[in-house]
């Protein structure tokens, strides 16, 4: 089985974070996740979100503090996901392998059809928000 490494923001704006959903002929279409993506040779996951949500989302982050990671294998691919706290420096949404972007109370996180592999970055998103 093939396995990855993936980073994830978890974007924070007022209180509220960012979800993203996988566009219909994307892998995993109509999933909600946080946004990020593949880590590349020789990058770190910082390095990574950096790239991935100007790539993905047409925005700047600064990245901050680590959140959590997750181990998830799904049919054919194995995934190693590495979350971290980001913010919006610069840039507005576009999106381009996303069809939709919501904004929603961190608490509502588990609400929403989360990929597996981000369920548990949810969860302690929610703990840690908690105080």
């Amino acid at each position: 089985m093939k396995r990855i490494k993936v980073a994830a923001g978890v974007i924070v704006n007022s209180g509220k974070v960012l979800i993203t959903r996988r566009a219909p002929k994307e892998n995993f279409a109509g999933g909600w996740e946080f946004p990020g993506g593949k880590i590349e040779i020789n990058e770190t996951p910082e390095q990574c979100l950096v790239r991935e949500l100007k790539e993905e989302l047409d925005i700047v982050v600064s990245v901050g503090k680590f959140c959590a990671e997750a181990d998830y294998d799904y049919d054919d691919i194995s995934i190693n996901l590495i979350a971290y706290y980001c913010t919006i420096v610069e840039g507005e949404i576009r999106m381009s392998v996303h069809d939709k972007y919501k904004w929603i109370e961190i608490s509502d996180l588990l609400k929403y059809e989360l990929l597996p592999a981000d369920i548990p970055i949810a969860k302690k998103a929610i703990e840690e928000s908690k105080g």
